[in-house]
């Protein structure tokens, strides 16, 4: 079940990174596109100020899309933290009732040891 939960989080955090870098490719490649192509001067300006346009809702996107993993990383981190601290609480109760039980045990050995060792009355024949 952990094994699980962990290769889920990491398939949520690639799929973020892949997204990130997808976004970041696609700029670039759509630069280097608008600078290679052949064009006038005129219109390749154009497509560099509508692209410039475009880079401040390209970055909100890409701050949503890592605010989004972020928050699925930071509830997927409370869950496992919640998980473990119940985890850890069954072993502390556990351990409690298990050293109260063996005390009892030793108490009961303590208890026979001791009157096993009193010295017996002598029996009258």
């Amino acid at each position: 079940m952990g094994v699980r939960r962990e290769t889920i989080q990491m398939s949520n955090n690639r799929s973020g990174v892949f997204i990130g870098g997808m976004m970041l490719g696609a700029t670039i490649g759509a630069l280097t596109g608008l600078l290679i192509a052949p064009r006038t001067g005129r219109e390749t300006r154009k497509l560099l100020k509508k692209s410039a346009d475009a880079i401040p809702e390209l970055a909100e996107d890409l701050s949503t899309s890592v605010q989004i993993q972020a928050d699925r990383l930071s509830a997927n981190a409370l869950r496992n933290w919640d998980e473990t601290l119940d985890r850890l609480k069954e072993a502390i109760a556990a351990g409690i009732d298990a050293s109260q039980r063996e005390s009892q045990v030793l108490h009961r050995q303590t208890t026979e040891e001791d009157s096993d060792s009193l010295p017996q009355p002598l029996e009258r024949s």
